[in-house]
């Protein structure tokens, strides 16, 4: 069977493009609504919204996961796309920097809850290994065609409308992934094995603090936030006011970003068939580290132009989807079937909490401090990152462990803690 053969898929995906691509709208939109207010400290107010964004992915994650199995799926995910859809209609109408905050809160409480919910959604309505990877890689492909392609829609339509229409867009988006997911028969989740709430939600950060595949992954994502906080926060400051561009360059500049990252999630699924996830992914935060320094040295010497900035945002975006596609096959072999919406929902806060990290520094240094001292602290960070996931992450890792074995021999051996009994029964390495 071919993966777009699964009707679940085929319209859970199409819904996930859809609103991708308002919601990629908005970040351009939002970018330039915080110009708009604040002027030249508009990456000052949007590190601030970003950073609220990333507060309400870090709390309210893994809330969702504790809780997703008492709860319907498909009425939930319709459920938060209207909530998301309301609040992004309302955005065209602020005219205060602190309604943009209020209105960026309610918006990301819905997404910390959606997006988790969704992505352990996948693995229930795609059993099949080789097909589940290959439908990782196409929900990537689907974020960088956004990142591509929605900047390029926005710079077309800004040059004939103004931005807030942008959110009009978004909204729409998100109403028509709530009738495409009622459109789907989505199964609910298995029920937890934790019984408190505590554990509930802290089992799946437990599972990242035990295994050692995972602690890298951690050290990994804050390589992805040290590198994209630059992309995200400082682009629209950068050419209006450094390279005295227009709004439209603004989005190309962004799409630029958005073309290597959707070159290397193209070339992905190819890669690994036959390499392992831990060499493609350590390769993506080189790539990122050679990036992010880049764009560091080049800022300090003051020979960041248009040529050489596009060139390091297509290098930050190929670097990232590097990193960013893999992790969802590493997740799941990590833990039994029941355990993937806790760990995934783990992954979705701990990932977030990075960029809670990388997103004020690049919007509030940034706007203090000037962009060559920002972009050489989030090069200094990317570089330890990728060092500490280096040491963290064991280059002969198991991918699936015996589970006959006595838990504590296998806990010795291999420093894992988190499979359990009942998997399947065989041992490689890589």
């Amino acid at each position: 069977m071919r993966l777009f053969e699964i009707r679940e898929f085929r319209l859970l995906f199409s819904a996930q493009v859809i609103a991708l691509f308002g919601t990629g709208l908005a970040t351009v939109a939002l970018g330039l609504l915080a110009y708009d207010l604040a002027g030249p400290r508009a990456g000052a107010v949007l590190g601030t919204a970003l950073t609220i964004k990333m507060v309400m992915y870090v709390l309210l994650a893994p809330l969702a996961a504790a809780y997703v199995d008492r709860l319907p799926r498909r009425a939930f995910l319709v459920a938060l796309d209207i909530v998301r859809a309301a609040v992004v209609i309302a955005l065209p109408f602020v005219s205060e920097v602190w309604h943009i905050y209020v209105l960026i809160a309610a918006l990301q409480a819905a997404s910390a809850a959606f997006t988790p919910t969704f992505q352990a959604v996948i693995p229930d309505i795609v059993p099949d290994e080789s097909l589940y990877t290959r439908a990782l890689s196409a929900s990537q492909v689907a974020y960088t065609m956004e990142s591509l392609l929605s900047p390029v829609l926005a710079a077309v339509a800004l040059t004939f409308m103004t931005f807030n229409w942008l959110f009009i867009a978004t909204s729409i988006g998100f109403v028509a992934s709530a009738v495409l997911v009622l459109t789907t028969r989505v199964p609910n989740a298995r029920p937890s094995a934790h019984l408190s709430t505590w554990d509930r939600v802290t089992s799946g950060i437990r599972t990242f603090a035990t295994t050692p595949r995972l602690r890298g992954i951690l050290a990994l994502n804050m390589v992805v936030a040290a590198a994209g906080s630059i992309v995200v926060v400082n682009t629209v400051n950068f050419v209006l006011d450094e390279l005295g561009g227009t709004q439209s360059a603004v989005a190309w500049l962004f799409a630029a970003s958005g073309a290597g990252t959707l070159l290397a999630a193209l070339l992905l699924p190819r890669v690994l068939d036959l390499a392992a996830e831990r060499a493609v992914m350590m390769t993506g935060a080189g790539v990122l580290v050679l990036g992010v320094t880049a764009t560091a040295t080049t800022a300090v010497v003051g020979i960041l132009d248009w040529v050489t900035t596009a060139v390091l945002w297509v290098l930050i975006g190929a670097g990232m989807a590097m990193i960013v596609t893999p992790t969802g096959k590493v997740l799941r072999r990590s833990v039994a079937p029941a355990a993937l919406p806790e760990v995934f929902a783990a992954q979705f806060s701990l990932s977030h909490l990075a960029w809670l990290l990388t997103y004020p520094i690049a919007g509030w240094v940034g706007t203090e401090a000037g962009f060559p001292i920002t972009w050489t602290i989030l090069a200094v960070l990317a570089v330890s990152s990728a060092a500490a996931a280096w040491i963290l992450w064991p280059r002969h890792d198991v991918v699936e462990l015996p589970t006959t074995a006595p838990i504590a021999i296998r806990d010795a051996i291999l420093g894992e803690s988190t499979l359990v009994a009942g998997q399947c029964a065989c041992v490689r390495t890589v």
